[in-house]
């Protein structure tokens, strides 16, 4: 059944509303993303107070993604997807009504911390219904888009919209817009996708096997070596993407003269760049080799742009031009890890749901770790310092990638033979 007729540029025709339903959640839920720690200290609480109610809800959203792959493993992906958009509704609306609208910090933090366990519950889910039914032959190139829809809804859709629907209804309005589109995302994967077949193998396990199977999502990463290193080589993936975010504006606009908006506008050349390059590098690894693409324009592009954005600004000073190049660079080699997608259930290929949480638990850790970092050695240093500690790790991703061992199913006989040769004897049994 597998044919070209059935994907266009590496996306699976069959499950085209699946990704679009990606793009239009990650909109709603994106909305807030720019505005809602000013709008709860206009409210009259303090910037401290503002950013607890984030704290927990990116510790609600890492506990949910690391649990979300074998969690839709053990019940399928459509029923997960469906308690994420559900979830996300009711407690979205909860923290309005009951938090914002009526000034209540207590229940701001219970429904808005709920609400983080949603997204990653949906959006996951759906990772795991193309490792379920797309063959791996196909797996990068249909991340690729996963990742591109991402970026569309959240990077683009979700950060300019409200720019627009501020002026004409206001903060509040605009946030309860956002049930709308996730509730148009949430319809969209339960009508689109409910007759996909998946694996069912482990939905009818008793209650213990299936306890044991969620427990597996954290034994794998200390008993598999090569899911180990995947994880380490994920981790650093987006180190500088996280980390960028928050150092980058000292540079530009404290420094060398940038106005926030023009800084805001080279972050999104940034975001807009990757919803291409996903796609580009996702189908690009399935000729090339996932781990040779990872580690060639994965780590050493990444080490590369990241000076790029610290010194080419710095010699040049103010001018745009100059300052978007690095920020286009960043988008190109960021994505040169969507590979990793892939890797993390050709790694256990027998527990695919604990494989896929551990990838998007180290998704999560990497946004814990980055801003981590720059707190860390900005206490001590100063920018260039954790620029070129960063610079060092994606190097260290690089040496990484020569120990990992990843069988990966070819297109032809001569990349086959290549991926034979960096993979374990063993572990490349599996799949012959």
């Amino acid at each position: 059944m597998d044919n070209k007729q059935q994907y266009w540029l590496g996306l699976p025709k069959h499950l085209f509303w699946g990704f679009i339903a990606i793009a239009i959640f990650m909109s709603g839920d994106g909305f807030e993303m720019a505005f809602l720690s000013k709008y709860i200290t206009d409210l009259g609480f303090s910037s401290s107070q503002a950013a607890t109610v984030f704290t927990i809800y990116g510790f609600a959203a890492a506990l949910a993604a690391w649990g979300s792959g074998v969690i839709a493993e053990v019940i399928t992906p459509q029923k997960a997807m469906t308690i994420g958009f559900l979830l996300w509704i009711a407690m979205h609306v909860l923290f309005l009504a009951l938090g914002l609208d009526m000034r209540n910090y207590t229940f701001m933090l219970l429904f808005y911390g709920i609400r983080g366990l949603a997204y990653p519950l949906f959006i996951y889910s759906f990772m795991l219904m193309l490792v379920q039914v797309l063959p791996r032959s196909h797996l990068a190139a249909a991340t690729g888009w996963f990742w591109a829809m991402y970026s569309v809804g959240i990077g683009v859709i979700g950060s300019y919209l409200p720019s627009f629907s501020i002026p004409f209804i206001g903060e509040s309005g605009t946030l309860w817009l956002a049930v709308v589109w996730v509730a148009a995302g949430g319809l969209i994967a339960y009508f689109s996708l409910r007759s996909v077949p998946v694996d069912r193998s482990k939905v009818d396990l008793p209650l213990k096997e299936k306890m044991s199977e969620l427990s597996r999502a954290a034994t794998i990463l200390f008993t598999n070596k090569n899911i180990f290193l995947a994880c380490l080589i994920r981790i650093i993936n987006t180190l500088s993407l996280f980390g960028f975010a928050i150092i980058m504006p000292l540079l530009f606009v404290d420094r060398l003269g940038f106005t926030i908006s023009e800084w805001l506008q080279i972050w999104g050349v940034f975001f807009f760049t990757t919803i291409f390059t996903n796609i580009l590098w996702g189908i690009t690894g399935e000729y090339i080799g996932w781990i040779r693409q990872v580690r060639w324009f994965g780590c050493i592009g990444m080490a590369a742009s990241s000076l790029m954005f610290y010194y080419l600004p710095l010699y040049f000073g103010h001018n745009m031009f100059i300052a978007m190049i690095p920020a286009v660079c960043l988008g190109i080699f960021v994505a040169a890890f969507v590979p990793m997608t892939a890797v993390f259930p050709a790694l256990e290929p027998h527990h695919q749901g604990a494989a896929v949480s551990i990838y998007n638990l180290s998704a999560g850790l990497s946004n814990f770790i980055a801003p981590a970092i720059a707190a860390v050695i900005l206490s001590f240093g100063d920018i260039i310092h954790v620029v070129w500690a960063y610079t060092g790790l994606y190097i260290f991703a690089f040496v990484l990638t020569f120990i990992i061992r990843v069988p990966q199913p070819a297109r032809n006989k001569q990349q086959s033979t290549a991926e034979i040769e960096d993979a374990d004897a063993d572990t490349v049994a599996i799949y012959n």
